[in-house]
């Protein structure tokens, strides 16, 4: 999960918008890690981007906000099935 725009920036890259992007599963860029045996690996992973939850508290419309909140948490937890 990255909650907000600033992790989903810090993970996807500066064209990463929350607004666009949230409560779908999006692939992270591949990066190569190097293992205890001096093997390289590629580490491919899944995200799925939300807005943080202090934006819930901020907006005039809560229910609505804390409804979407809910539905990308949905979508990361079947990932994970």
């Amino acid at each position: 999960m990255a909650l907000g725009a600033t992790a989903g920036k810090a993970l996807l890259g500066p064209s990463f918008r929350v607004t666009k992007d949230r409560g779908a599963l999006l692939a992270l860029p591949s990066e190569e890690h190097g293992t205890t045996d001096g093997r390289t690996e590629s580490a491919p992973g899944l995200l799925v981007a939300t807005i943080h939850p202090s934006a819930i508290l901020r907006s005039e419309e809560r229910e609505t906000a804390y409804a979407g909140f809910l539905s990308d948490l949905r979508v990361a937890a079947g990932a994970l099935d």
